[in-house]
């Protein structure tokens, strides 16, 4: 029986008399396509002549890739039975690229193993570093769709070619499968994006935990933009018939510092990036430290140069960045460079509140009013009255009926608001 052709993934073996050729033959064809199928038992014309098996055949073959194949490869060995005849089947892949055999380089041409230059290895090599290691690492999860990504190009007026969107945007391997920014980007994956409230100012107490991942990361950190946008408390001010307005923290400094640590987190950990609120500051931590040709003097001048570049390009595509190395510059200008904690595996930026903003109550324990006006009144009322109804809260407040009970919905989701008991009998707590 005849199965077919070697080509640049499939390399066949008479026998395992031949296992060191056939281990080069594996190491050229992951260094070329990251995988590669090996068989011992068939002709290089695709003939099926059979493999004689004992019972540590499997194993002596497990072991020689093992021990000669550098980084270490763990591929799946298996026994096959083609017409009544034994066949083993080698199939491994590999991202650590380039991988050794007997300590030389091998790369595939078609179906033939052809051993590095010195040149081609270094070109090689430099070819790894600037690589996004996030475009190259296939994702777990192979049944990924883009529909959230394809509406936003829509949005933007974007051209959405559905034959080769996923290859244009770089969503695949070269092997042809979903690699880890398809995974970041797609509707639904296993990715978590949180922004966490603190009751003071170290992380004893949660007051609220609000999930924004599991979904396209572009919708995600534009979700959260929205969020801390919303709680971005507003003091006015009228002097000498002129109004002044005060934040609770500069939006544009949270904003570039939001989305340096969605783009520039090594994304091959699964150790996303997150917003920290506290009761006098905002902290957003991102993990994997400085790219390694990046010094500490480069990074506070602003100097861009992306972990993620293919990922930066698809958000400034999107309009939700862009590359102008602004960002770093504008947060020390607005909160210095102490704003900035720089460690070989996280970054981690502070953002301060205006003290002007920030109240205490009766206990003398900072708490912050992310709530508009009405939102507050409604707030303080059922703190103060905690057994209240709503037809007391509209005689009182004199907001409508209908407008209470959407505050009050408000005050719930956003976890200050819980009621205990029953309608009738029970109260409201307050956060």
């Amino acid at each position: 029986m005849n199965i077919g052709y070697e080509t640049e993934t499939i390399e066949f073996k008479k026998t395992t008399g031949e296992l060191r050729e056939g281990i080069i033959s594996l190491s050229s064809m992951i260094n070329k396509s990251t995988y590669g199928t090996l068989y011992f038992g068939i002709r290089n014309d695709g003939e099926v002549i059979g493999q004689e098996v004992g019972d540590k055949t499997l194993r002596d073959v497990s072991q020689t890739i093992a021990t000669n194949i550098k980084p270490q490869l763990i591929p799946k060995i298996s026994l096959e039975l083609i017409e009544g005849k034994n066949v083993i089947k080698v199939e491994s892949e590999g991202n650590d690229k380039p991988y050794s055999a007997f300590g030389k380089y091998y790369i595939r041409s078609a179906d033939e193993d052809r051993e590095m230059s010195p040149n081609q290895l270094k070109n090689y090599m430099r070819d790894k570093e600037d690589a996004d290691i996030i475009t190259t690492i296939a994702s777990e999860n192979q049944g990924l769709t883009f529909r959230q990504l394809k509406t936003l190009f829509a949005t933007k007026g974007l051209s959405v070619n559905e034959e080769s969107f996923e290859r244009n945007l770089g969503l695949l391997t070269s092997a042809g499968k979903y690699n880890i920014m398809a995974e970041l980007l797609a509707d639904k994956n296993d990715i978590s994006v949180k922004v966490v409230s603190f009751e003071g100012e170290d992380k004893s107490v949660i007051v609220r935990r609000n999930e924004y991942g599991f979904k396209c990361l572009a919708v995600a950190m534009d979700q959260v933009l929205s969020y801390m946008e919303a709680i971005n408390d507003t003091k006015v001010s009228l002097n000498s018939h002129q109004r002044t307005e005060k934040k609770l923290f500069d939006f544009s400094s949270l904003k570039e510092a939001w989305q340096n640590a969605c783009l520039h987190t090594k994304w091959q950990k699964k150790n996303p990036p997150a917003v920290y609120i506290f009761s006098n500051r905002i902290e957003i931590i991102s993990t994997g430290g400085l790219i390694s040709d990046l010094s500490r003097e480069e990074f506070f001048k602003g100097i861009s140069k992306p972990v993620n570049a293919k990922l930066q390009k698809i958000f400034g595509q999107l309009g939700f960045v862009e590359q102008t190395g602004h960002g770093i510059p504008l947060i020390i200008s607005q909160y210095g460079m102490q704003a900035f904690d720089v460690t070989d595996n996280f970054v981690n930026v502070t953002i301060p509140f205006n003290t002007e903003l920030i109240t205490k109550n009766e206990k003398d324990k900072t708490v912050i009013f992310n709530l508009n006006h009405a939102q507050q009144k409604v707030y303080n009322f059922l703190k103060e009255n905690p057994e209240a109804t709503i037809e007391e809260m509209v005689k009182s407040i004199r907001f409508s009926n209908a407008y209470i009970r959407k505050i009050m919905n408000y005050l719930k989701n956003e976890n200050l608001l819980i009621r205990v008991g029953s309608n009738k009998t029970g109260y409201w707590q307050v956060y």
